[in-house]
């Protein structure tokens, strides 16, 4: 078959190669003045960030990186952290973003399996450092990052550090020439944070963060009223730096050339002081997050409506998606996954379908609509697509341009990743007749008992309805009848109290509705003071299950939170 040839190219004709490096031309011809604060303590311009980032690239290279190098940043959310997204791949290197809250012997193999040579570490994790030392196999310079740069200027370094970070820049000219080279070229990796097994490496070219910013922008900018992030927007993460890039949205807030605020280590009061000071209006983050800003006692004194917030990680309970409504929050789900780079849905409310606060509600906390050049499926174990009639589910796959296109030095996971063409996401879901996602459980996650199917997702979010619960998760355990069944992990709100009998009884008006089968009602309830959680935040199903497998026959009858 002949295939069509390539455009004819002049050969003076700039080819305009997908590099991180062009995400910066709009904002500094639109917006160079523009805010970028951290901690509300330090404020600068995008002129002077891109001044910042021709410094560290230059310091780095003073240290002895080339391209192709990987440095590693261990850093909670910062300017330094923006200016590592940039400089760091602009030069040709790659960005490693470590997750600082796995455990030191899990941080040290992404290190030495990410093949790190240079680490800009932040103070508070040099006792880490101090117990992974010895087993750190290709990093051999070190870059100190502090808050109290006056004093480290009046203090030797610590032992085997080259520099300290703004002393570095200081010491750096800032006119780097930043190449142009192959758009494909790895930009950055990062390693998934699952619940078994070592941690997995994903990476991802300049082309592939170039896309995703585009077409995750186009998504955002494209809403006509809800869900719609513009250049006026004030742009806080509440999602760690290390963790999928912060979802893509660092990027996105450059591209568009708005106000960047960063809060540094987290703390509800002042995340809670930050957004009302610095008038944030869009950030996204996991339900614990912002479960955690709404509750705190100093949230009430805080004006949170016109705020802009997408929910990711895990799935938005309803009761959570309606509190944060009640406050004035326009929230809304988004998914992804660490393979994904990570956005592949935003659940923004068609114009259609606005106006009645049910519907409204019950598509904000669905997965979603597929963002511009992705490609979803819900197929079978036959790999045929499933009917879009909101009930049928299949597992989940995809394609888009900024996948992972495999697993770092894992051949035959990333085969198994790629089964068939299509990543796979081991989620199930099904998809409406208006094109919404819902994602109804994690394939490890479903509920097998007495052969059907029981969501633990479905499940959470009902629950979540009730008022007096304030956190819930529903994990399967092993029962000698049914094979499985439910078994809802209840956290209570501050001074309401709850029973077996009372949960019990809110599912049977979904059961009494149609919403769920009477098989999905649990026996029992155990009421818990605290949910375990993943390093990024998430509801650890796999130690729950370990955790509560044997849990008593019967749970109490009553709950009351502490």
């Amino acid at each position: 078959m002949t295939r069509p040839s390539p455009i004819p190219r002049t050969p003076s004709a700039y080819a305009y190669p997908l590099l991180i490096k062009q995400l910066l031309h709009a904002p500094l011809a639109v917006n160079p003045e523009q805010e970028i604060v951290y901690r509300g303590q330090v404020r600068h311009s995008y002129w002077t960030m891109r001044h910042r980032i021709g410094q560290l690239a230059s310091g780095l290279q003073s240290l002895g990186i080339a391209p192709g190098d990987t440095v590693a940043v261990m850093d909670w959310d910062s300017h330094r952290y923006l200016e590592s997204y940039f400089g760091i791949p602009m030069m040709g290197a790659v960005l490693m973003t470590v997750n600082v809250r796995l455990s030191p012997e899990q941080i040290a193999y992404t290190l030495n399996h990410a093949g790190v040579r240079l680490l800009i570490v932040h103070a508070d994790f040099l006792p880490t450092l101090a117990l992974i030392r010895a087993q750190l196999e290709n990093v051999d310079r070190f870059v100190l990052v502090s808050d109290d740069t006056f004093a480290l200027s009046n203090a030797p370094l610590p032992d085997g550090f080259s520099a300290e970070y703004e002393a570095l820049l200081a010491a750096s000219p800032p006119d780097y020439a930043f190449p142009d080279f192959d758009e494909n070229a790895r930009a950055t990796t990062f390693y998934t944070t699952g619940t078994t097994g070592l941690p997995k490496g994903v990476y991802f070219s300049h082309r592939q963060i170039v896309l995703h910013t585009l077409a995750t922008m186009a998504a955002l900018a494209a809403a006509p009223s809800q869900g719609r992030v513009h250049r006026d927007d004030v742009y806080m993460p509440l999602t760690p730096m290390f963790h999928v890039h912060a979802w893509g949205m660092p990027f996105v807030a450059t591209a568009l050339g708005v106000k960047q605020v960063y809060p540094g280590r987290y703390a509800a009061d002042h995340l809670l002081r930050l957004m009302q000071g610095e008038r944030v209006t869009f950030s996204h983050g996991v339900p614990t997050l912002l479960h955690m800003i709404l509750s705190h006692p100093d949230s009430a004194g805080v004006d949170l409506s016109g705020m802009k917030m997408i929910v990711g990680g895990s799935a938005l309970p309803r009761g959570l998606a309606q509190a944060a409504i009640d406050r004035g929050i326009d929230v809304f789900t988004g998914y992804g996954m660490s393979e994904t780079c990570p956005i592949l849905t935003l659940a923004q409310v068609k114009t259609s379908l606005l106006g009645d606060a049910a519907t409204e509600l019950d598509l904000r906390t669905k997965t979603g609509l597929p963002v511009p050049l992705v490609d979803l499926r819900i197929v079978d174990d036959e790999m045929r697509d499933i009917a879009h009639d909101g009930e049928a589910s299949g597992e989940i796959v995809v394609r888009a341009p900024w996948l992972t296109q495999g697993y770092l030095g894992d051949a035959a996971g990333s085969e198994h990743l790629w089964a068939g063409g299509y990543l796979h996401t081991n989620d199930i879901g099904s998809i409406d007749s208006d094109g919404y996602l819902k994602v109804t459980d994690r394939i490890k996650d479903v509920i097998k008992s007495g052969g059907e199917w029981v969501s633990s997702l479905e499940l959470e979010d009902l629950i979540s309805r009730h008022a007096a619960v304030s956190e819930v998760a529903v994990i399967g355990i092993k029962d000698s009848q049914w094979g499985e069944r439910p078994l809802p992990l209840v956290v209570l709100r501050p001074g309401q109290s709850a029973g077996t009998e009372e949960i019990q009884e809110h599912l049977r008006n979904f059961v009494r509705s149609g919403a769920i089968s009477k098989y999905a009602i649990p026996e029992r309830v155990l009421f818990v003071d605290a949910i375990e959680k993943t390093s990024v935040g998430k509801i650890n199903k796999r130690l729950l299950r370990e955790k509560y497998q044997n849990a008593p026959p019967l749970s109490p009858a009553f709950g009351t939170h502490p």
